[in-house]
């Protein structure tokens, strides 16, 4: 199983943004560095959720936020590891619908479940694969540390 390292600061962050936009998902961008066949993430950047027809079980990152969050990560010497966003009233797994929106293959997807306002559980998953045929999501494990 992989493993997704991520400091304390970020990951408070992360679950904080969820407890905030309560009864919605929020969602974002993980920024970190791929080394020795795992992700070290050192920055979450919040976004906007797009979606107004279902924004309490559905999120979308406006493409164009998308890119100037790549951007800045580059300038940064940094890649876009990741995504993440909440889950209001569900599990921390994956959806169907989270399956078919994946589309950054060895990326990974971190999900809060965020009940009645507070944060509990919180997941990784790694997109696998190589094509949108054969992508599959994975566990992984999360280090928080620092």
């Amino acid at each position: 199983m992989s493993v997704l390292a991520i400091s304390t600061k970020v990951y408070d962050d992360l679950r904080a943004h969820g407890e905030e936009t309560y009864p919605y998902e929020c969602c974002g961008v993980l920024l970190g560095n791929f080394e020795q066949g795992n992700w070290s993430v050192v920055s979450a950047v919040r976004a906007g959720n797009t979606r107004t027809d279902s924004a309490h079980n559905r999120y979308n990152i406006d493409p164009a936020e998308l890119v100037r969050i790549q951007r800045d990560a580059m300038r940064q010497g940094l890649d876009v590891a990741g995504f993440y966003h909440s889950h209001p009233d569900h599990p921390a797994q994956w959806s169907q619908t989270d399956f078919a929106e994946a589309h950054w293959v060895g990326c990974t997807y971190v999900i809060t479940a965020v009940a009645k306002g507070r944060a509990e559980v919180t997941n990784a998953f790694l997109l696998a694969g190589t094509t949108e045929e054969d992508k599959r999501f994975e566990q992984q494990t999360i280090e928080v540390a620092g």
